[in-house]
């Protein structure tokens, strides 16, 4: 089997891996929805390329207001690798202890409010820290790892914990330990990671059946539409309407008084 082949191939078992927890995403989109219905936000966080899903929720063509993207660029910079702003210092914020409450002071969050947190290693200590200090606001925390990744990963928490310890739900990416997926002859250590195509499966997921329970309690969302689909006029209003309705979200979020 060629790399390309077997690439695809553990992809359809990531797909599969997805598909079985038909359930778990329902009963997540259900909590989501619910803080959506009443004009509260879900808070999505993940550091390094789980920001990537944290975007893929939020805003793109195809979602929708009712998120608040927590994504912090010293946490999540990697285009320069070496020098100011590089990875080095990325992956060491991420691992420090108490920067987690420094960002959500920006925030004032309520106990309708749900969470969607991010790490494929579970092992993030900043990502750790978030979802306990939501748990310590009674929000609802959905955690997304990589289990068998997690499972072979120590922490750096100080307690030990892992994102999975202060998760009310937890949704598996369906990746192997390690997270890349393909073994070349001659070269000592695999290649292509899995987790972000479980993540964004997830996430997709979660965000249609959100969707689908906001329309059918008669709230349809105002969705993020290309012109290809709803012409230039029509998918310029959806735009403004929706950023309008982020806003006023984003205003609830931000206010302390």
């Amino acid at each position: 089997m060629n790399a390309t082949s077997e690439y695809l191939k553990k992809s359809e078992d990531i797909l599969s891996c997805v598909a079985k927890q038909t359930e778990q995403i329902k009963q997540g989109a259900s909590w989501c929805s619910e803080s959506i219905k009443v004009g509260r936000v879900v808070h999505l966080f993940g550091s390094g390329h789980s920001r990537i899903m944290v975007e893929e929720m939020w805003p793109r063509y195809g979602s929708f207001p009712g998120f608040n993207p927590i994504v912090e660029m010293s946490l999540t910079f990697h285009n320069q690798v070496v020098g100011a702003n590089g990875q080095r210092q990325a992956m060491f914020l991420e691992n420090t202890s108490g920067l987690a409450a420094q960002i959500m002071r920006n925030f004032a969050i309520d106990e309708q409010d749900c969470a969607i947190i991010i790490s494929s290693s579970g092992c993030s200590v900043v990502a750790v820290e978030m979802a306990f200090y939501f748990q310590q606001h009674s929000v609802k925390v959905i955690g997304i790892i990589t289990k068998a990744h997690s499972q072979a990963s120590e922490s750096r928490h100080p307690a030990g914990k892992k994102l999975q310890d202060y998760s009310d739900l937890v949704l598996d990416t369906g990746a192997p330990a390690g997270d890349a997926m393909i073994s070349i002859p001659g070269l000592d250590t695999p290649v292509s990671p899995g987790s972000t195509l479980g993540g964004v499966l997830l996430v997709n997921c979660l965000k249609a059946e959100i969707a689908k329970k906001l329309t059918d309690a008669g709230q349809p969302p105002t969705v993020l539409t290309a012109p290809a689909l709803a012409g230039s006029k029509k998918s310029s209003h959806l735009f403004q309407k929706a950023y309008d309705h982020h806003g006023s979200l984003m205003s609830k979020i931000l206010d302390h008084s």
